[in-house]
């Protein structure tokens, strides 16, 4: 199984990349949206450490926004309980696909939860500031503030389009991705046949 990891800035499309490569998707956005849902250890954990901002199950999207603006601590904690479950349902997934020939990571904090394994083949998603802002406007929920936030514990984009293996320029067109996710999957693959 070939893991590929799909690194790029908020907003970049990293998640539509993803989903165009056509193999098993680990998406960790969803996963959280999921646990905030369904996951009452999840909940009391965060309930303990943050009374004053959760306090409903299930957790809503307000509660963990009024907890992260009201302090810079707060989004690493919530990360932290977060993160531990995240693993558990990777390792169910990468378990579920090890027959697959490849897998796509699309976790936001690959790179800085050491999630990555030295193997992994990381690309890089590349778009146009304009267009990342027009993307995320159309959000429900987007509210720039947070997004400021999670910039500020996240790796620089630099670093993480030096260490990529490919780039993928992402200009909002199923064209343009298509034809980055099929030349990186050619190229991949004739390398494999080669060594």
């Amino acid at each position: 199984m070939i893991r590929i990891g799909i690194l790029g800035e908020i907003g970049s499309g990293k998640s539509y990349v993803a989903k165009s490569f056509g193999y098993p998707v680990f998406n960790a956005d969803y996963e959280v949206a999921k646990l905030y849902k369904k996951n009452k250890k999840v909940y009391k954990n965060l309930k303990k450490l943050l009374p004053q901002y959760i306090y409903r199950f299930p957790i809503d999207k307000l509660q963990i926004t009024k907890s992260i603006l009201a302090n810079n601590s707060n989004l690493r904690k919530i990360i932290k309980i977060v993160h531990k479950e995240i693993r558990n349902e990777m390792r169910f997934f990468l378990k579920k696909n090890k027959h697959k020939k490849f897998v796509i990571l699309d976790i936001p904090l690959l790179l800085e939860n050491k999630i990555n394994k030295k193997k992994d083949i990381l690309v890089y998603v590349q778009s146009n500031k304009v267009d990342i802002l027009r993307y995320l406007s159309k959000r429900k929920n987007f509210n720039p503030k947070i997004l400021k936030k999670f910039k500020e514990i996240q790796l620089p984009l630099a670093y993480k389009r030096k260490i990529s293996k490919f780039i993928i320029k992402n200009k909002f067109t199923k064209k343009s991705v298509k034809h980055g996710v099929t030349n990186i999957l050619k190229i991949i693959k004739n390398e494999r046949n080669s060594s």
